[in-house]
């Protein structure tokens, strides 16, 4: 799991950071609140302090809910009760004062993607292992291989990936993707920042999998999952 700690103080930070990855998560940084919102997307749950050096924790919150659905676990120094309130009616999914038990929040964290699974649907038994050409994608554990090596992917890579190859052999539109992936279904779905998203992700894909072919682009429509079995990486390159 990818966590993603929000944190002005690098010494904090830090030592946060190798705690959570001496059991087992995979730790990205952010030192401002401009920092979390660039980066809230490609983490399966953030850690948000909400004293920042640029922005108020709350307004932090409040922005993210407005573009990302990732969990928040926020940290407060605010007395008692009424900074936790706060930081839930912002968009927090929990929240816990300082200093905090570090088992807790590993507790709170674990209670927070349990929920998330079940609401993403995700069974807590194993599923059935998509099998693409030399890919692998398991659905139950969010893990993808290439030929048997496992292949790091962010939140959205994987959930983009995974719809793609759920629907082997469909083109699906623009639209759709920014709908299903990113829950966007406003008016701006297929606006330009829309587009830069989609095209990115898409593009990091490639170039995590060797081959520009897992991902086709079918112009003016959207993409469909590629099949290839090389052997070997090739290169990133445009597709369609």
């Amino acid at each position: 799991m990818q966590v993603l700690i929000v944190e002005g103080q690098e010494s904090v930070s830090r030592a946060l950071a190798v705690r959570l990855e001496q059991h087992g998560y995979e730790v990205a940084t952010a030192p401002s609140g401009a920092a979390a919102l660039e980066s809230c997307d490609d983490t399966d749950i953030m850690l948000l302090n909400m004293e920042l050096p640029d922005l108020d924790g709350l307004e932090v919150c409040r922005r993210i809910r407005t573009i990302s659905d990732t969990p928040i676990v926020a940290f407060t120094d605010r007395t008692a009760d009424l900074g936790r309130i706060r930081g839930l009616r912002a968009g927090a999914d929990d929240c816990l004062d300082k200093p905090y038990e570090f088992h807790e929040l590993l507790a709170r964290i674990e209670a927070i993607m349990r929920r998330v699974r079940r609401v993403l649907g995700v069974p807590s038994v194993p599923v059935r292992v998509l099998t693409i050409g030399d890919v692998s994608i398991d659905g139950a554990t969010r893990e993808v291989r290439l030929r048997g090596r496992v292949v790091r992917l962010t939140r959205k890579e994987f959930d983009l990936l995974h719809y793609l190859a759920r629907h082997p052999g469909t083109v699906v539109s623009r639209r759709r993707l920014m709908s299903e992936i990113w829950d966007d279904t406003s008016a701006h779905a297929l606006g330009p920042r829309a587009s830069r998203t989609l095209d990115t992700h898409v593009s990091s894909l490639r170039g995590k999998l060797g081959h520009s072919g897992w991902i086709v682009t079918v112009r003016g429509v959207g993409f469909r999952m590629g099949h290839v079995c090389t052997g070997r990486a090739r290169p990133d390159a445009e597709a369609g």
